[in-house]
């Protein structure tokens, strides 16, 4: 089980732990995001500081209709105990967990301030 916390702005937030080049890991608060389909975003400086590795260019099309290009690298994330190599969507944000990352868990929000965020595995136990 995942579990965190609900922000004075309403974000769920998550702590993420992401494995960099050199093989350390670490830790991010990441704000879980339903409307982002992909599987995470991180900022410029956070993907030079993990040294990911470059894999293609990505385009999207994004709420306001307009379409965006980034790069997309790839990355080693523990995930309910479990290591997976995932694509990252480099964006000039704050690091975003993606719906495709939740796939197959299901995500409870207490919307409030201080409210619980929990992610647990589809059958609501831990891998």
């Amino acid at each position: 089980m995942i579990t965190g916390i609900v922000n004075a702005d309403f974000e769920p937030i998550i702590p993420l732990s992401v494995c960099g080049s050199d093989g350390k890991v670490y830790t991010q608060d990441a704000i879980v995001d339903t409307g982002f389909n992909g599987w995470l975003s991180l900022p410029p400086d956070l993907i030079a500081q993990l040294n990911l590795r470059w894999k293609r260019r990505g385009r999207a099309i994004l709420g306001d209709g307009s379409e965006c290009i980034f790069d997309v690298y790839e990355a080693v994330v523990i995930w309910d105990e479990n290591l997976l190599k995932i694509p990252v969507d480099e964006a000039d944000a704050e690091p975003l967990v993606g719906m495709s990352l939740m796939e197959g868990f299901q995500l409870l929000i207490q919307v409030f301030e201080g409210g619980v965020v929990t992610i647990t595995s589809g059958t609501g136990e831990s891998n």
